[in-house]
């Protein structure tokens, strides 16, 4: 499995590192023929605009909007959540191929940034002794929200108050929060396993 990374700023080494961790091929995406022969992507986190100004000046967003919609799984974590959702209450460029709305910076600035743990069930997919899942612990930094969700899309995991914080539609998914920034590599396992259906396919 080849797996790429979009590797125009933000923390995109980290889920490289994880990534081959776990035995999977994963190279950094920087142009349009970088995505050619990949089986996923993620998207990191990082500045929201700034990446999304960057993917347009170097042509990404039409190849990244095809590889969404191709039913190749593609991740989005913090700012790339953002950048697959339908709207982020502001102008900005955006794949829009994620039918949730979102909010930027929901939780304050960097001095604001928290962490706790999460209550995951479907991360019973890639537990190795079939129980139910341990506690999930997110890394909220700058971190959007998402406010709400199309009728095509599951929520995965919620805050105490309801707030949700990650989710999945079909072969997309979305975390608030930064999975690469911990020593848990259940999500990036995850991940990987919603690629199973579309590389038989």
């Amino acid at each position: 499995m080849k797996v790429g990374v979009l590797a125009l700023q933000g923390d995109f080494v980290e889920h490289i590192q994880i990534l081959r961790s776990l035995g999977v091929e994963a190279v950094e995406v920087r142009k349009p023929e970088h995505l050619r022969d990949l089986d996923a992507l993620v998207i990191p986190g990082g500045e929201s605009t700034t990446f999304a100004k960057l993917a347009a000046a170097y042509g990404l967003m039409e190849p990244i909007r095809d590889m969404c919609t191709s039913g190749k799984p593609v991740w989005g974590t913090c700012a790339g959540l953002i950048f697959l959702a339908k709207d982020a209450g502001r102008p900005q460029p955006l794949l829009g191929v994620l039918d949730v709305n979102v909010k930027r910076n929901a939780f304050g600035r960097q001095v604001d940034s928290f962490e706790v743990d999460l209550d995951v069930p479907e991360l019973a997919q890639v537990e190795k002794n079939g129980n139910k899942p341990r506690p999930f612990h997110g890394i909220f930094i700058r971190a959007p929200l998402i406010s709400s969700v199309g009728k095509g899309v599951h929520v995965l995991a919620k805050l105490e108050d309801g707030t949700i914080v990650a989710a999945r539609q079909g072969n997309l998914l979305a975390t608030s929060f930064h999975p690469e920034l911990t020593e848990d590599r259940r999500f990036h396992e995850y991940f990987l396993k919603m690629g199973d259906g579309s590389r038989r396919s």
